[in-house]
């Protein structure tokens, strides 16, 4: 094993085999009785059962559930199974979805009220003054690089609105980056997470906000996913393309604190009216949205384009795009997953009050989400 430590500014340890050194740590971080938090499908799986083997010296309990676009109430529910095993620390293992969870569940475990009251737009919003279990994150996909984030975006149960916990105190204490987790991952999943981290690092990079250390990141994680992620897909036990995708997932979470654009609000709008999987809904309006937004930074688009190895500058980079689109098996517009005109309404609705569209390189209007939704059908 060859594990890479560092901080940025959470503990990592990066590499493959890294998850089997995760009992040890708890151990000496005097942790005994850990619950594990993970999505229904993988607590099915062998690469479950084979890291809790590893997990000697401890009493592991291990919470399934996390299903689809997680929701508040499967944060109560793993707060109450904390609660039953007497737990001491959180082990979030999964892809996006179970950390999003795994992120706040020690906050519903050790505060009063329900985790919604402790979203950051709340208008009587719950301070998170109690100190929390301890908690790391391995994550087993290379997406939403939630693993080294300071939010947990969790869904309200009825209205499937995506609300969003903001703290540093629910940031891991330290994050086993093992891409072996990803080795077995199905190839559709491989090319919907792969697409999440690339929109991730691309979006944080053309905002127009300030800020050039996200800048580097973004265009450096850019880079590394543009070159593995055709690779990742198409030869699953590529162990260099697994720890590439791995560290432009991270990349792409710690790059968008400079915040994203419209892409992930109309994600977000597809995600909470259709249920259509994050990493996905990405994919599939991303090269409209950057087509759209071209002429308002042609400059960054330039960037993006050489980075990339696209031959002919940014005039050629969403075109670029729609063929690595192709080439992981992502096909069809909106309406090849379900997305129908009736839903217009409400996306547009949704994506025009999302936030993350206020720092899109060019400004959005409810008529141009309409537009954007069309073009994309």
């Amino acid at each position: 094993m060859t594990i890479t430590n560092f901080s940025f500014p959470t503990p990592i340890k990066f590499g493959a085999g890294a998850r089997k050194l995760v009992a040890k740590h708890l151990i000496e971080a005097g942790c005994k009785r850990p619950l594990i938090v993970t999505d229904r499908a993988l607590g099915a799986l062998p690469v479950l059962t084979e890291f809790v083997s590893h997990l000697d010296g401890l009493d592991v309990a291990v919470f399934t559930g996390v299903f689809g676009n997680p929701t508040c109430s499967q944060v109560m529910d793993g707060a109450a199974a904390y609660k039953a095993h007497q737990a001491d620390c959180v082990i979030g293992f999964g892809g996006g979805a179970a950390l999003d969870v795994a992120k706040v569940v020690g906050v519903a475990a050790t505060h009063e009220g329900d985790i919604l009251e402790y979203v950051w737009d709340h208008p009587q919003m719950r301070p998170i003054t109690h100190e929390l279990p301890y908690f790391i994150a391995l994550p087993t996909t290379s997406g939403t690089g939630s693993e080294v984030g300071r939010s947990s975006v969790v869904s309200e149960n009825d209205t499937h609105l995506k609300r969003v916990v903001f703290s540093a105190k629910i940031l891991a204490k330290t994050v086993f980056a093992d891409p072996e987790l990803t080795v077995g991952l199905p190839s559709h999943v491989t090319a919907a997470t792969g697409m999440d981290a690339l929109t991730h690092n691309i979006e944080s990079y053309l905002s127009p906000a300030y800020h050039p250390l996200c800048d580097g990141i973004a265009l450096e994680g850019t880079r590394i996913a543009a070159a593995a992620l055709l690779t990742a897909v198409q030869n699953p036990g590529d162990l260099k393309a697994r720890s590439d995708m791995m560290m432009a997932s991270m990349m792409g979470a710690i790059a968008f604190q400079k915040d994203l654009g419209a892409v992930h609000s109309c994600a977000h709008a597809l995600g909470a009216v259709c249920d259509l999987h994050h990493g996905l809904a990405n994919a599939l309006m991303i090269d409209t949205v950057l087509a759209w937004n071209m002429e308002s930074a042609p400059e960054k688009f330039d960037e993006l384009a050489h980075v990339c190895k696209v031959p002919g500058g940014g005039a050629a980079f969403v075109p670029w795009l729609k063929q690595l689109k192709q080439s992981i098996g992502i096909t069809g517009g909106l309406a090849a997953h379900g997305v129908k005109p009736e839903h217009f309404p409400r996306l547009i609705e949704i994506a025009t009050a999302d936030i993350c569209h206020q720092t899109n390189p060019r400004p959005c209007t409810a008529a141009d989400f309409d537009a954007l939704f069309k073009a994309a059908l």
